[in-house]
């Protein structure tokens, strides 16, 4: 399995890394389809109300780190999750064929959404990848389970150890 994750990683996190370092370098056409976004997200969130392009060069810069976290397996669930979530917001902006009218372009915007949500959804599976070992919630939980039977063995242990004791001794003492 660490085969399958050394080589599933860098596939699932090349177009962030690559796509994140384009848009830091050309975020014009990425900001000029924000602009809805920006403005619809920032009357909730007074902190996301700022310049477009800002916003855009943040969010590629994010993708592009957190690609090459995540390809290189460093930090990998909190990288999954990093890109998870600048993966909607581009989604949402980057391909919104609902508002598109020419039919090949909406066809196109539609797969393109499409995939996006399947490396949403594969990045979802990466962050909750534990390497096969049970995650801490589950360790937590089942700690009890498992000290209870230790101690209704360590108690009849101890019991048939200290009957030998003083049955070795009493065997010592008469054999003095």
């Amino acid at each position: 399995m660490a085969v399958l994750r050394k080589l599933a990683r860098p596939l699932l996190a090349a177009p962030f890394v690559t796509g994140g370092l384009h848009t830091l370098r050309h975020p014009e056409a990425a900001a000029e389809s924000a602009q809805p976004v920006v403005r619809a997200v920032g009357k909730r969130i007074p902190a996301l109300s700022g310049d477009p392009l800002k916003l855009v060069r943040v969010n590629s810069a994010i993708q592009a780190g957190a690609g090459l976290l995540f390809a290189t397996g460093r930090a990998p669930r909190l990288a999954a999750l990093t890109l998870a979530a600048t993966l909607v917001p581009t989604t949402l902006t980057g391909n919104a064929f609902w508002t598109v009218e020419d039919p090949q372009e909406r066809a196109r915007q539609r797969s393109r959404f499409l995939t996006d949500l399947s490396a949403l959804g594969g990045l979802l599976i990466a962050a909750a990848d534990t390497h096969g070992k049970p995650s801490l919630a589950y360790r937590s939980r089942h700690v009890l389970d498992h000290r209870h039977p230790v101690r209704a063995v360590h108690r009849p242990v101890e019991a048939a150890a200290a009957s030998t004791a003083a049955r070795v001794k009493a065997v010592a003492r008469g054999s003095r």
